[in-house]
């Protein structure tokens, strides 16, 4: 598949819940943007806590709106703290800068929209959106 839409989007979850459960994780909560930062799914499993959909957008968003992976944006958010925190002031808080956001990227290598998952550690957050995107056929950029 070359498009992020409600089909991509449906394997990317399916794919990243399994690879959940593969990995033991806690519940993961799972959003899909396309290019312009409009949710296109937002999926959580059973025991998913209150916060998980806010934080697995605002990976997804942080990561489309400045066209870098959130993992990118953690570092930015370490090395130049005054940059991230006036973006994100610009952004009314909307961008969480810790991995977990990965880009999606066409076989053109044109970004297409941006997976964000959130519910365990960000690092075990972003490998289940690698899988997810590379199961629908996707490229994954996540730095």
């Amino acid at each position: 598949m070359e498009k992020l839409n409600l089909e991509s989007s449906i394997k990317i979850t399916q794919a990243a819940f399994e690879k959940s459960q593969q990995l033991n994780t806690a519940p993961l909560t799972v959003a899909i943007l396309d290019s312009g930062g409009a949710v296109i799914s937002l999926q959580r499993q059973d025991g998913a806590s209150l916060m998980r959909p806010d934080i697995a957008i605002g990976k997804a968003w942080g990561a489309v709106a400045l066209g870098k992976p959130s993992r990118l944006l953690g570092q930015d958010a370490q090395e130049r703290p005054a940059f991230i925190s006036a973006i994100n002031t610009l952004a009314q808080g909307n961008i969480v800068p810790v991995a977990g956001g990965v880009l999606v990227r066409n076989a053109d290598n044109e970004i297409v929209g941006a997976v964000g998952i959130t519910g365990d550690l960000s690092d075990v957050d972003e490998q289940c959106a690698i899988a997810g995107i590379q199961a629908a056929g996707l490229v994954a950029d996540a730095g």
